[in-house]
């Protein structure tokens, strides 16, 4: 068996949920929402099943998806996309694998920011690539330009991005994006972008993709995610956005992994897409004052909480909120003892974590939040420094 897989061990997310269930703890760690979704997507997915096609759709996807995805764009980013730009792949993940293994030769350096999503390393090594590692640092977890010019080499030839970012709930300003965007073209360097929670921003912040800035339309690929636009994480429904030299090999590859995503749910998400702005308000609105609710929650119970600006996630800080060891110690006997799952920030790290953030996953009803914080506060009490 191929070695990298053959040794993997078992995503924390997997591994969390698995415990969450055993012991029946309440599950604030993987991030998928228990409210949110607009009933009249999910109604026009049933619609579509019932009386739409039910045989593949075209590989590139349905062409109302696409000049959907192309219009969404203009409106609500400025972004000048054709519909031939864009192509549907089945979930978020499937379209970082297709562009990995289109983009990236054996021997070519790729620039990873840690802490990082756990699809994007095995990816890179499983294409052959180089990994090098820009370290964001709590509590601020900025980019600095003495990071950047240490990380990019003349070997550059992609960076993976993640804004909003996953787990550090961090928006990166204009400023930061800025500074990635001079590397990049300084050093000729593709960068592919996961923008999947471009629309969970909080506190009247507004989402800048990394394609906007000068230099970068004609070199940067943008991943997008209807299952963190909708809270409809099982559709796995995902795009590409690229300029025509970049899409061309990255929908090849995509053709021999899923081929083509399932029509109702494209029919379904070309129908959303297109919903009012007044939709997308509401939803940030919806899941601000969730956040709101969980830090003030955790506040009440002694827990020092870091700025979370988007994504469904708020992380804290043991050693700020006086917790005696590192954070997987802590999420294991959290879900074991005190019966609530968190995920240890340690995971998202290749090489030297830091150990003292816990990720929460406040994209739940206030019900579920309560029961989380009391396991957090019987957590709290096992884990209390001395």
């Amino acid at each position: 068996m191929n070695p990298l897989y053959a040794e993997m061990p078992t995503s924390i997310f997997a591994h969390m949920s698995a415990l969450a269930v055993a012991h029946h703890a309440v599950n604030l760690g993987q991030g998928f929402p228990d409210f949110g979704w607009p009933d009249d997507v999910v109604a026009k997915a049933a619609e579509a099943l019932t009386h739409g096609s039910n045989q593949y759709a075209p590989m590139l996807g349905l062409p109302a998806l696409r000049e959907a995805i192309a219009d969404h764009y203009r409106h609500h980013q400025g972004l000048a996309l054709a519909p031939a730009q864009v192509f549907v792949t089945s979930g978020a993940t499937e379209a970082l694998a297709a562009a990995i293994l289109a983009l990236v030769s054996p021997g070519d350096e790729v620039l990873l920011f840690q802490p990082l999503y756990d699809a994007y390393l095995p990816l890179v090594l499983r294409a052959g690539g180089v990994p090098r590692f820009l370290a964001l640092a709590p509590p601020d977890w900025r980019i600095t330009a003495a990071a950047l010019a240490e990380a990019f080499t003349e070997r550059t030839r992609l960076v993976i991005f993640n804004n909003p970012h996953n787990p550090t709930a961090r928006v990166f300003g204009r400023d930061e994006l800025a500074l990635l965007a001079d590397a990049c073209v300084a050093h000729d360097a593709v960068a592919l972008t996961d923008e999947v929670w471009e629309h969970l921003v909080f506190d009247g912040r507004a989402h800048v993709p990394l394609a906007s800035l000068p230099g970068m339309a004609e070199r940067t690929v943008k991943v997008g995610s209807a299952g963190k636009i909708f809270s409809l994480t099982g559709w796995k429904v995902g795009w590409v956005a690229a300029p025509a030299a970049l899409a061309g090999p990255i929908a090849k590859a995509h053709q021999y992994l899923a081929y083509a995503t399932p029509p109702n749910l494209q029919a379904a998400v070309a129908y959303g897409l297109g919903k009012a702005d007044a939709y997308y308000d509401g939803m940030r609105r919806a899941f601000e004052a969730a956040r709101d609710d969980l830090a003030a929650r955790l506040a009440e119970i002694g827990y020092v909480a870091l700025t979370a600006e988007g994504t469904y996630f708020l992380n804290v800080d043991l050693a700020a909120s006086g917790i005696a060891g590192d954070d997987a110690c802590f999420c294991d006997r959290a879900v074991r003892a005190a019966g609530v799952a968190g995920i240890p920030v340690s995971a998202f790290y290749a090489e030297r974590p830091v150990t003292t953030i816990v990720r929460l996953c406040f994209a739940k009803r206030e019900e579920t939040l309560a029961a989380g914080i009391e396991g957090l506060a019987r957590a709290r009490d096992l884990m209390r420094a001395p």
